[in-house]
C-alpha cells in the first residue's frame, strides 16, 4: 500500500501573510440587490478602515486567519459554508448576551448565521477552519434597521479607527516585556 504524500514542515510569518482578499480564500455568495446597496453605503462611509484580516496559513484541509475588528465595527449577521473555531487573542467581543475576552472562544458550525460586536478596544481573533477556502453569505435577517444602525456605528467610530492599535499591541505598550524598573 502506497503511503499518502505528506505535507512538509512549514513555517509561516504574520509579516508575510496576505490579506484575506489577496489570498482568495473567501468568496461572497450572490448578494441580494438591497443588501449590495447597503454594503456599498458602508464602503463609501469607510467601513474597510475598521478591520484587517490576514490569511496566516492555508493548505488543503486547514486554514488559519488573524482578524482585527476595531471598536464599533458593524459586523452583519452572516454565515460561512465551513465550520469555524474562533480564539480571542486580545480585546473583547459581545456575542449575544455573552462578553468574551482573551483566551475565550466559540465554535460556529457551517451555515449557522452569527455576528458579534467588537468591544471598546476592538477584538483580535484567530479563525481556524478545516477548509482552505469558504464563502461569506449575508443573512436575510439583517433588515433595514440593522443597516441604518451599522451606518451610524460606522460614523460614530470611524474617527478613532485611524489611531487604533491592535489590542495586543496596546497591551504590550501598557505592560512592556522585559525586566521591571525595580530590577
Amino acid at each position: 500500500m502506497a503511503q499518502a504524500e505528506r505535507t512538509p514542515f512549514r513555517i509561516f510569518r504574520a509579516a508575510d501573510a496576505p490579506s484575506l482578499e489577496d489570498s482568495g480564500a473567501m468568496h461572497y455568495e450572490a448578494i441580494e440587490e438591497g443588501v449590495a446597496t447597503q454594503v456599498e453605503r458602508l464602503r463609501e462611509a469607510g467601513i474597510d478602515d475598521g478591520h484587517r484580516v490576514k490569511m496566516l496559513f492555508s493548505m488543503p484541509g486547514v486554514s488559519l486567519s488573524h482578524s482585527w475588528f476595531k471598536c464599533g465595527f458593524p459586523l452583519p449577521l452572516h454565515s460561512h459554508d465551513s465550520d469555524c473555531l474562533y480564539y480571542i487573542v486580545a480585546g473583547s467581543l459581545r456575542l449575544g448576551t455573552e462578553t468574551l475576552g482573551p483566551g475565550d472562544g466559540f465554535f460556529v458550525p457551517s451555515n449557522v448565521p452569527y455576528g458579534y460586536t467588537p468591544g471598546p478596544d476592538g477584538v483580535e481573533i484567530l479563525e481556524f477552519r478545516h477548509d482552505e477556502s469558504y464563502n461569506f453569505r449575508f443573512s436575510a435577517k439583517s433588515g433595514a434597521p440593522f443597516w441604518e444602525r451599522a451606518l451610524q456605528q460606522l460614523r460614530d467610530n470611524h474617527p478613532v479607527w485611524e489611531k487604533a492599535l491592535l489590542p495586543s499591541e496596546a497591551l504590550r505598550r501598557q505592560r512592556p516585556i522585559g525586566p521591571s524598573p525595580d530590577g
